[in-house]
């Protein structure tokens, strides 16, 4: 019932501070089995669960305490180059990155626009104009102007000629 209260997320989405009150309540809980004790437990897991709320109503309400709470993404790919300074601070090899490139499917570093090491970890992209797949919307503008060219050609007898 606490850990709902608390919220669900999965061990990546967590920030680090949750992280370390949801093992810290995990070890609470492990308490009444060796101490026979309940309701002191129920009550420590209850302060950790309202610390994590605290924690993140301070977060959505400020900048600067989620900044220093959660951190910020780093750029590690910026029009295509690589910042190797970045990457050196994030620990991260080229390999590495690399690799989690491809697990989104890119395979050559010059079609990223930019990318970011997120604070939870997760990699964010945005890819570069002439490497973005084509959308149904897109696809659609491009049929309409296709036919609206055909049906001019038609129409007008100059082209026919």
């Amino acid at each position: 019932m606490l850990l709902l209260i608390a919220g669900r997320k999965s061990i990546a989405q967590m920030t680090l501070a949750q992280t370390i009150v949801m093992i810290s309540i995990g070890t609470i809980i492990v308490q009444p089995i060796v101490e026979k004790s309940m309701v002191k437990a129920i009550i420590a897991a209850a302060i950790f669960v309202i610390s994590v709320i605290i924690l993140e109503y301070l977060q959505l309400k400020s900048n600067a305490f989620e900044k220093f709470i959660t951190g910020k993404s780093k750029v590690v790919i910026s029009n295509g180059t690589l910042n190797i300074q970045n990457l050196k601070k994030l620990r991260l090899t080229v390999d590495q990155l690399e690799m989690r490139l491809r697990n989104h499917g890119i395979a050559n570093i010059q079609d990223i626009q930019t990318a970011t090491i997120e604070p939870n970890g997760q990699l964010g992209f945005e890819l570069k104009e002439d490497a973005k797949p084509l959308t149904v919307g897109e696809f659609k503008k491009l049929m309409n102007i296709y036919f609206e060219e055909i049906n001019e050609r038609q129409e007008n007898p100059k082209y026919l000629q």
